[in-house]
Formats: structure tokens, sequence, C-alpha cells
């Protein structure tokens, strides 16, 4: 059965640095962003993204995002997997828990959420 929350999120700080840049190489970063989730997701998110940036301003990315908070009145945290692109001014993702990673009384049967519906 696929299990979804709806919530938003708001950047709280992004902290961004180059590893990988030469002539004729597309830029390479990673970024330590924390968040805020609101909704049926309430805590504060971390994640770290690994980024390739296009030359025409868009960028593709990937990242691990632990997740502490409350989610359907239990306490505890979880790992989000995390993929997309951003173009146009906007990141366009999709998200999944991974299984296994839940924690507290996020632990088991909660760890399935296959994906979870978010704003930033």
């Amino acid at each position: 059965m696929n299990r979804v929350a709806n919530s938003r999120f708001a950047i709280e700080s992004w902290d961004e640095k180059p590893y990988g840049e030469g002539q004729d190489l597309p830029k390479l970063s990673w970024a330590a962003v924390a968040k805020t989730f609101t909704g049926e997701i309430r805590g504060e998110g971390r994640v770290k993204y690994l980024m390739m940036h296009h030359r025409d301003g868009s960028a593709s990315f990937v990242g691990l995002e632990r997740v502490v908070g409350h989610l359907e009145g239990k306490t505890g945290s979880f790992v989000l997997q995390r993929s997309g692109i951003f173009e146009d001014g906007g990141a366009k993702q999709s998200y999944s828990v991974i299984a296994g990673a839940g924690m507290g009384k996020l632990r088991g049967p909660r760890s399935g959420y296959l994906g979870c519906r978010g704003r930033d």
C-alpha cells in the first residue's frame, strides 16, 4: 500500500561548496541544507545534496535527508532519498523514505512511506 504524507518545508540555511571544477568540465558541488517541515510531517530536516551544474543554469542533484519530528502523532526520525533537477527557477524532485531507516516511534511500518508531497 502506497502511503503519502503531505507537508511543506522552508529552507532555513544553505551552505554550498564546489568540489570538482575544471576547464570544460561541469561544476560539481555539495550543499548542506537545513529545513523546517510543517503539515503532516512536523519537524526539522538536514540534507546533503550532491549537484552537477549544467551550462544553461540548471542543476541535477541527489541527496539524503534525515527528518526528526512528528508523523501521525508519533515522534522519531526517518531518512529521505531525494533526486531531481533545478531548472527555470524551481526544483522538480522525487523522494522516498528509505525502508529500515526509521528510529524512535517512526521505526517499523512507518518507514514504508513511498513518498512525501511537499512544497518549499
